[in-house]
């Protein structure tokens, strides 16, 4: 299934049923779980760890050493979990000693000619569109959907099940749930077209709405509103997981619609 044009490194680990089109490089250092398509002219370098059933297009470079001027050639790793899709011209650069991995998460699809840095954590089910820059460090949680052409600013933090609206600039974080547009961004609403796609209940939409109108559309500044919902709400999970998000943000969450307020 090793196409003989493609070369490939007889130290990597390849299981069954992997195809290796022609004019791809695999390095030793890698490897490539069963039922995976690697197209052709891809670069798969030291350290990547690709899971079952991907699908890698071509011109993607997988595993390159970060783009950081603190590298110092330390081993480190690129992990992608099973059944992701790559599209083509795509780079994921491997992790260097504050984290030791890049990671993305199982069924994600990342369009064509986006970038993925060091040390970045993609959660399963996510989609970045194409043309998308995203800097080191930064943590996106499950079900995100990033527009097109949208960047993240390092070390910044997007909560699950958001919605970024294309050619976002992305330089505060985005707890759960929501939608941001505009420029600079703001919070656009609660991501519930999203929510009833993935079986959120009315009610727990209305919870997730009224959170995030004391946030956002209160007089209150952050702070004060989220004493005020854990003081008036009872506790669900959807709750705590944005209280939690919002104290553990230490560049902030992004600004309320209208109001220029972070």
């Amino acid at each position: 299934m090793i196409h003989q044009l493609a070369a490939v490194d007889k130290r990597a680990k390849i299981k069954k049923n992997v195809i290796v089109e022609p004019f791809t490089t695999i390095a030793g250092d890698v490897e490539i779980g069963e039922g995976t398509w690697i197209g052709p002219n891809v670069t798969i370098m030291d350290g990547a760890r690709i899971g079952k059933n991907c699908k890698i297009f071509p011109g993607t470079v997988i595993a390159g050493i970060p783009q950081d001027l603190k590298f110092e050639g330390e081993d480190s790793q690129v992990i992608i979990d099973d059944n992701t899709t790559i599209r083509e011209s795509v780079t994921v650069n491997r992790g260097t000693k504050a984290l030791g991995y890049t990671r993305i998460g199982k069924n994600c699809l990342i369009m064509a000619t986006s970038h993925i840095a060091h040390d970045c954590v993609i959660g399963d089910n996510v989609v970045i569109v194409n043309g998308c820059g995203i800097a080191g460090h930064v943590e996106i949680g499950d079900f995100t959907v990033m527009g097109g052409l949208s960047a993240v600013h390092q070390f910044g933090k997007i909560g699950k099940h958001v919605m970024i609206s294309g050619g976002t600039l992305v330089r505060k974080d985005i707890p759960p749930y929501v939608k941001v547009a505009r420029e600079p961004m703001s919070y656009a609403g609660i991501n519930s077209v999203g929510l009833r796609r993935r079986g959120f209940t009315n009610d727990k939409i209305f919870e997730i709405q009224k959170i995030y109108r004391y946030l956002f559309q209160s007089k209150m500044n952050i702070t004060q509103a989220s004493a005020l919902i854990e003081k008036e709400m009872l506790p669900t999970a959807e709750r705590d997981e944005i209280l939690e998000f919002i104290r553990n943000s230490p560049r902030g969450i992004v600004k309320g619609y209208g109001t220029g307020r972070e």
